[in-house]
């Protein structure tokens, strides 16, 4: 028999196990790995506001040189990084055995980025922005000015300094609380192709805008003018990847992130430019703490059953289930929506079902199987702003009914039922006539 002290011995020895349980039980849907590419090692300084909200949150930031020769970002065909943030908008050229493709296969393979330019933006830069779909101005002096929407200084200066305040709309990427004050933003500007659905502007530029040199007069019309502009953009790969690209560097700094700012024409000061909770919102977005989802415990079978059966019968009632939920940042949290449909799929959708909420996470629809049959899909496939896309198929087969599994009379055939009696009848009523007739 156990002893009280064999009990404890045990309690104590099942504790980290079951710690460690829980803590799996709540991973996030990333790593905390992040690589951090300077031009300067000065920028580690200058933007440690920065740097110091993503390790409060848990981030392992490793600080390297852009130009660092023993520079990687896998080994023995493991990534080392979960995420990559890249503030060295002049590097001409990583170092080791980083360049161009290796940055776009790290995003191809699902990872995430965020990366800053200024007006010293090298090609590499420009190209691996370009390979987002964003496309800085190609005027390598030009600027973002606007000589209406610009920050008030004690000094009146080339209006280079804009306080934008045309942020997107979703609580999603910006978080739920509103950014009251302006966002301080000095850099470039970039245009985003309006086809391209996978890239979100999230701070715009105003139409009294426009991307030119500010040290020379115009000769020619501006290539970037007004909301066109954009200052801050966001991807969101069909693989899930986030990447945020802005124009400027400085609008990460400490300088930035502690200024107060008061827009020229407002009579209203802010002590704080949004610019803290700006960078804090979008980059939990881009690491993943907010807008993932996950489906988990997909389920079908029929009306009365709870097994899943290997194929379906046409006409049959079924019930379809799925459990989804959202990442809060700390946790897993039922995600409640309206608009998650399910489709009965072969070809084309043979049923389309909006799928009802029990508003903790459950997912459910039930619907007769079609009078077709062949091999169907029950296909999810769910996208909205902001938020992780979600895909999954499960394939089953539809069969029809056997020969023994008919009803004994069918309702459709009560037609050829009369006329083969009454074809019978009228043939007996002949005959007897023909050979009883005199």
């Amino acid at each position: 028999m156990a002893t009280p002290r064999h009990l404890l011995l045990l309690a104590l020895a099942l504790a980290p196990l079951l710690a460690l349980a829980a803590a799996d039980a709540e991973e996030g849907p990333r790593g905390r790995r992040l690589l951090v590419l300077l031009d300067d090692l000065a920028v580690r300084a200058s933007h440690s506001a920065f740097f110091g909200s993503l390790q409060a949150r848990g981030f392992d930031l490793d600080f390297r040189l852009a130009d660092d020769p023993k520079l990687s970002l896998h080994r023995y065909g493991q990534y080392l990084y979960d995420g990559l943030v890249l503030f060295a908008p002049s590097t001409p050229r990583f170092g080791g055995s980083v360049d161009q493709n290796a940055v776009l296969e790290f995003i191809d393979a699902g990872h995430d980025m965020i990366l800053a330019a200024d007006s010293s933006a090298s090609d590499l830069i420009r190209g691996i922005a370009t390979e987002c779909g964003v496309d800085f101005d190609e005027d390598s002096e030009a600027m973002v000015i606007d000589h209406i929407n610009y920050a008030v200084t004690d000094v009146d200066g080339d209006h280079t300094l804009i306080a934008g305040d045309d942020l997107i709309q979703s609580d999603v990427i910006l978080g739920s609380k509103k950014i009251e004050a302006p966002v301080l933003f000095r850099g470039i500007g970039h245009a985003v192709n309006p086809s391209n659905n996978l890239v979100l502007k999230v701070l715009s530029a105003s139409p009294s805008a426009y991307s030119a040199n500010p040290k020379t007069k115009l000769a020619s019309p501006p290539s970037l003018t007004g909301s066109a502009i954009s200052l801050v953009s966001v991807m969101q790969a069909r693989n899930n990847a986030r990447v945020l690209v802005s124009g400027s560097l400085d609008m990460f700094s400490n300088r930035f992130l502690k200024s107060g700012v008061q827009k020229a024409g407002s009579k209203k000061s802010h002590e704080k430019a949004g610019n803290e909770q700006f960078v804090t919102e979008t980059s939990k977005w881009v690491f993943h703490e907010r807008g993932h989802l996950k489906a988990v415990n997909v389920k079908h079978h029929k009306v009365g059953e709870t097994n899943e059966p290997g194929m379906y019968r046409i006409n049959d009632d079924l019930e379809y289930s799925v459990e989804i939920y959202e990442w809060s940042g700390t946790s897993w949290k039922p995600y409640v929506a309206d608009d998650v449909q399910l489709q009965f799929f072969m070809m084309s959708p043979y049923v389309l079902k909006t799928m009802s909420t029990d508003k903790k996470g459950l997912y459910s629809t039930s619907f007769k199987v079609p009078d077709v049959y062949g091999v169907f899909q029950f296909k999810v496939e769910y996208q909205r702003l902001g938020y992780t896309g979600l895909s999954f198929t499960k394939q089953i087969p539809v069969r029809p009914y056997r020969h023994n599994e008919y009803e004994r009379f069918i309702t459709s055939a009560f037609p050829y039922y009369t006329a083969s009696f009454s074809t019978m009848g009228a043939f007996f009523i002949f005959s007897f006539v023909y050979l009883y007739h005199k």
